[in-house]
């Protein structure tokens, strides 16, 4: 059974900083790309940042310089780190394993999400 769960969210205050972590289990984490979405209340799911098999990254323009994803391999844990965050960073976070590529369009797997919230 594959899971994605996440944690390390919570209540921080504008200019604060986070790092949400995302452990898997049931797939081979390293041979996936792994993506951190978030949606925020009222909004739909959108895309923050995407980390490949091989380490590349990629992150959506507004986010770029604040955010930073990466992956511990040996422990099929992907982060997301997110610093001088700003109200409109308020979303539930959430995790996606995607491996349609190279499995096809089955195989993608989403976390429950984890909720972060920057207000003072």
């Amino acid at each position: 059974q594959v899971q994605l769960v996440e944690s390390g969210g919570g209540l921080v205050q504008p200019g604060g900083s986070l790092r949400l972590s995302c452990v898997t289990s049931g797939i081979t984490a390293r041979l996936y790309t792994m993506d951190w979405y978030r949606q925020p209340p009222g909004k739909q799911r959108e895309l923050v940042a995407t980390i490949t098999p091989g380490g590349s990254t990629n992150y959506a323009d507004s986010l770029k310089g604040r955010f930073t994803i990466s992956r511990d391999v040996a422990k099929s844990t992907v982060y997301l780190q997110m610093n001088s965050l700003k109200p409109e960073d308020t979303a539930i976070y959430i995790c996606h394993a995607d491996g349609t590529r190279t499995w096809g369009p089955a195989s993608h797997y989403w976390g429950q999400g984890t909720q972060v919230t920057v207000s003072s």
